[in-house]
């Protein structure tokens, strides 16, 4: 099984490009982010004539998150609970039976933006839901996490340490939603390699490697059981047939 998650950075801007990266790469199942459109306006015909079927939270102009799949897709969960202010950030699904939530953390925007406060508040909602809940199968937890866990996860290393995504206070709220039961598959693949999933459009970041790792598949003892490899999709991060990739590249993991 083939899974992956990926901040299309606005769905309307970016269907031409889904439609080769899904063509080939072959999820099947995808966990989108930052749909920038209301569930009404979902272009499920275009996912259905690719051979998938959505769900999806949609938020008009900001936010939404969808989940595809190839083969049936049961809706569980639609938004957070107690982190509703904050947008469509939450979804859940059950596929092939894979517990599948896919999230678009809230960005903090400054350290002291009011949006950092209630960032962490969110943080402080997803974990209780996360604790709370029965997790002893096979469940999946990825998105746009808006937090680089450690300094080999940011281009700056540690000389960004206490900036927006890099702070104490976001990496406890990391730590703590992973001793929830879930485990960082990328770093389970690759404990000590460096690499990105996300890169400014400005100033040339992609190409002088100015990135940093806040796209996460985050699973249970039994996801991580069944891994058999993860990768950051470097190659869709860039240009397409002249069409212009997101800020973000997909990442795939590979679960027997």
């Amino acid at each position: 099984m083939r899974i992956s998650t990926w901040n299309v950075n606005g769905l309307r801007a970016r269907l031409d490009f889904a439609r080769l990266w899904l063509t080939d790469r072959s999820p099947d199942i995808v966990g989108l982010q930052e749909l920038k459109l209301p569930d009404d306006e979902f272009p499920h015909e275009f996912f259905n004539e690719l051979g998938y079927q959505a769900v999806v939270h949609g938020q008009k102009s900001w936010n939404g998150v969808a989940i595809l799949a190839r083969d049936g897709i049961e809706l569980k969960q639609v938004g957070l609970p107690g982190g509703e202010d904050m947008g469509a950030r939450l979804i859940t699904a059950e596929v092939g039976g894979l517990e599948f939530t896919t999230v678009y953390c809230p960005n903090g925007k400054t350290l002291t933006h009011e949006d950092y406060g209630r960032k962490l508040a969110w943080y402080d909602a997803l974990i209780e839901h996360w604790r709370t809940a029965d997790r002893n199968t096979a469940a999946v937890l990825c998105g746009d996490f808006n937090i680089v866990p450690q300094a080999l996860d940011s281009w700056r290393g540690s000389d960004a340490d206490g900036d927006i995504f890099h702070t104490d206070a976001e990496r406890d709220r990391l730590n703590a939603l992973l001793q929830c039961g879930l485990h960082d598959l990328y770093r389970v693949s690759a404990p000590d390699e460096q690499a990105f999933s996300w890169w400014d459009y400005r100033g040339g970041a992609f190409h002088r490697k100015h990135g940093l790792r806040i796209d996460f598949i985050l699973g249970t003892d039994a996801v991580r059981d069944r891994l058999q490899g993860v990768q950051i999709d470097r190659d869709y991060r860039k240009k397409q047939d002249g069409l212009t990739a997101s800020d973000h590249a997909p990442v795939i993991a590979e679960i027997a």
